[in-house]
């Protein structure tokens, strides 16, 4: 290479190896413009000035002995000389001034790309991009600057000097003290990017993983108006998206996941160069900020881009308001979970019945305790606290010094890829954001415990809560001849339990689908345009934003939560069970009052399949057929198999199958399962006719005892008779497992009794059932008593 050529190369001239020359970041867009350009990926270009160009800057302007002799000086534990050694440091870089051949290199290469491009001072980006040539893994993500909307020759050099120079800010000083490095063994090369307009459409994040719990099946997305730097700062929250990789990869739209973010404002190029922050119209705030076709071209290429890697990803993606063309602007190693041996897992059991204050998106799988600390803004971080909670609105990385020394955070915006999230998730500090108001509603000095061991539901206790923490080696975990397969209602936990050991579900509840995330009752949906009542309109207006039509509204989130469930465990069975729900129970639903009446015992009254069958319920049944179709037609989910609760007569099984077909769920078709849940006693009298309609059966041992010994579960007197253990409910179940097994069809129990009594699933065991469903946080312990059972 000519003495002349080695200060600047241009992606066309990189690839991956050349992380000593041009750090992670460069290295990866010449890889990528390189290698993925002509597969149709589309990567804007640029060049970089190299390590090589960085050591000649500070040799040039002797600057290089000068830091040598500061950096001795250095006392990382204090705070004043940390930002004494960063000023000095960065000032020097600042006075010194390009060597002539550089800067006219610098220069002749901007001319070159504004004329491929055909825009005179074109916009560019002028990114960091930090190399430690002896430590090619170091992730340096996020402690250097990065300058948008750069255009000029005086604007670029200025630019490209304060790259530089944040090669000294307090956190990346910092950063290297912890990881061990030699502050004069890492150099910094500058990327310079032609700018994407997404200042006049979107832009956003992605990873190849779900960032929580590493579960790599998925691609996650985050969106909103404008240049992209919004998310990151965490000011808004962004609209968010879950793609599932293995259909995708078939030819499906499977976005399985779709949440409207909180984006009320954006950033667009300012006149002067740089970005200024205005406001989102009102019209738009409503809607998501991608469309479906472009979520999926993204979501493809960013599979593409793991590929060819072959690691996870984290992405930056920018749409052109001008062209409407998507492109790919940088892309890095996910590293957090990539290092994450996925051998231990931990239960986490919080010992409180009392309801969180506050609530929001949580962040990594901890708890964390202390008292409240609100900062109000980057001038206070000083007053922060060690161990304390950091409660603030946003963080930006110059909040990081004390997020390092915080038990916990929580802010009031942000969402799983903004500044907070990624630095909570690398220090292992389990944080919540996008709460909307804790700066209001936690108070100073408030004693309070974090909770992000639930799934996605992040939750503030008020007060210090007990907890325990199991953890077991999932290596060591036996295995069983019957299938353990799992009770899961709540679609945040599924991604973290499809890491248990298990065989898929066995019961997918709607139940809390239906209260927890659509709320309101279905008919009040389909009816929704004959409702006088105002109150009620406006507060169904409230929560269906977005939805012209409301009855999609309950068909769409239905379908995302049973396809979130399905996609956790696939190509697993899952066996989602019809809504069960009483009629006290449905008429708690926003807008039940006007569709449910009541009765004197619910738990035997106008339930499951009779209720699917009556006219006037049946349009709500169709949305939910309609939802469990798109699961498994649009997002390719064929592991999703159906289940029939409280069939009472023959009579009703038939109509049911037939009223399913009707609505687009046809028995048979596509490989389509529906068993009936066995819990009436007329299921286990008549059951080889029940098993001529349905293509199994999954015990409800709950229901079956209670109506079988002709008691009232919720009866606390007469509770005591009620065990499963019974000879009368034995010789019922040993009855349904043998003729099950002899029709070769499906048997398996979704009741609670397996994992409270040892010896009970042991007699179900050697009765050959197919599988035992149980609660998540019951698998290991329940697995280990029945192997020890079994031994003995």
């Amino acid at each position: 290479m000519g003495a002349k050529q080695k200060y600047i190369l241009w992606f066309g001239e990189l690839s991956k190896k050349d992380v000593p020359l041009v750090g992670g970041k460069n290295a990866s867009l010449g890889e990528m413009f390189s290698k993925l350009s002509k597969k149709g990926i589309r990567i804007p270009d640029g060049f970089a000035l190299t390590s090589e160009a960085y050591w000649y800057f500070l040799k040039e302007n002797n600057i290089d002995g000068k830091l040598k002799e500061l950096f001795k000086k250095l006392d990382i534990d204090s705070l004043k000389s940390l930002q004494y050694t960063g000023k000095t440091a960065r000032e020097m870089v600042l006075k010194g001034e390009f060597p002539d051949d550089l800067k006219q290199q610098i220069l002749e290469n901007y001319k070159k790309i504004s004329e491929k491009y055909k825009e005179k001072n074109m916009s560019v980006a002028v990114r960091s991009s930090a190399t430690a040539e002896d430590l090619p893994d170091a992730s340096f993500a996020g402690q250097h600057e990065t300058f948008l909307n750069v255009r000029g020759d005086k604007d670029l050099l200025k630019a490209t000097k304060k790259c530089i120079a944040s090669l000294f800010t307090d956190r990346a000083i910092t950063y290297r003290e912890e990881k061990g490095f030699e502050h004069m063994s890492v150099a910094l090369s500058v990327g310079i990017q032609k700018m994407i307009r997404s200042d006049l459409a979107s832009a956003g994040i992605m990873f190849t993983l779900d960032t929580e719990t590493g579960f790599p099946n998925v691609v996650l997305m985050n969106s909103t108006y404008g240049v992209g730097e919004m998310i990151v700062q965490g000011q808004i929250t962004p609209d968010e998206f879950y793609v599932f990789k293995p259909t995708l990869k078939d030819g499906y739209k499977s976005i399985i996941s779709k949440s409207l973010g909180r984006k009320t404002k954006k950033y667009i190029y300012s006149k002067d160069g740089g970005l200024k922050e205005v406001a989102v119209p009102q019209a738009i705030q409503p809607k998501f900020s991608i469309t479906d076709e472009e979520i999926l071209c993204l979501a493809r290429w960013a599979c593409q881009i793991e590929e060819h890697y072959g690691l996870p990803q984290d992405l930056e993606w920018a749409k052109d308001g001008i062209t409407g063309e998507l492109f790919i602007v940088q892309s890095r190693p996910e590293t957090i979970h990539a290092e994450n041996a996925k051998t231990i897992y931990k239960e986490y059991h919080l010992k409180t019945k009392q309801k969180p204050i506050l609530t929001g998106t949580a962040i990594g799988s901890k708890i964390g305790q202390g008292k409240v600390n609100v900062i109000d803004g980057v001038s206070k971080i000083s007053e922060f606290k060690k161990g304390g909670v950091l409660v603030t609105k946003i963080t930006d990385p110059d909040w990081v010094p004390i997020m390092r020394i915080a038990s916990a955070i929580v802010t009031d915006e942000g969402g799983k890829t903004c500044h907070s999230a990624i630095v909570a998730r690398e220090l292992g500090i389990p944080c919540v954001v996008g709460t909307g108001n804790a700066t209001k509603i936690l108070k100073q000095d408030q004693e309070v415990t974090i909770d992000c061991t639930q799934g996605l539901d992040g939750k503030i206790f008020n007060g210090i809560v007990d907890f325990d923490i199991k953890k077991y080696d999932l290596k060591k975990v036996p295995k069983l001849k019957t299938k353990i397969m799992l009770n899961v209602g709540a679609p945040e936990i599924a991604f973290k339990a499809s890491f248990l050991p298990q065989h898929g579900v066995g019961l997918a509840r709607e139940e809390f689908i239906i209260a927890e995330k659509i709320r309101i009752h279905p008919l009040a949906l389909y009816n929704y345009d004959k409702i006088e009542d105002k109150k009620l309109k406006k507060q169904i207006d409230d929560i269906t934003v977005g939805y012209e039509d409301k009855k999609q509204y309950f068909v769409d989130k239905l379908a995302d939560a049973v396809a979130t469930i399905g996609a956790a465990f696939y190509p697993k069975k899952i066996i989602v069970r019809l809504s069960d729900f009483k009629t006290n129970e449905y008429r708690n639903l926003i807008g039940g009052y006007l569709f449910e009446g009541e009765e004197a015992n619910p738990m035997l009254g106008f339930r499951g399949a009779c209720r699917y069958l009556d006219k006037d319920y049946q349009p709500a049944f169709k949305m939910e057929c309609q939802a469990i179709k798109r699961a498994r037609e649009k997002f390719g989910l064929k592991n999703i198999t159906v289940m029939v609760p409280f069939c009472r007569t023959l009579e009703e099984g038939k109509e049911v199958i037939r009223l399913m077909k009707k609505f687009g769920l046809e028995k048979g078709k596509d490989g389509l399962q529906v068993i009936v849940m066995c819990e009436i006693p007329s299921n286990v009298i008549l059951a080889d006719e029940f098993l001529d309609i349905f293509d199994g059966m999954s015990i409800g041992s709950n229901d079956l005892t209670q109506l079988t010994l002709g008691i009232d579960r919720d009866n606390a007197k007469i509770a005591y008779i009620a065990d499963e253990r019974n000879d009368a409910i034995k010789e019922m179940l040993k009855k349904i497992i043998s003729l099950c097994n002899k029709r070769k069809k499906y048997c398996g129990i979704c009741g609670q009794a397996p994992s409270d009594f040892p010896d009970f699933a042991k007699f179900l065991m050697d009765q050959g059932i197919e599988s035992i469903s149980l609660n998540p946080d019951t698998v290991i312990k329940t697995i280990l008593k029945l192997a020890k059972t079994k031994r003995k």
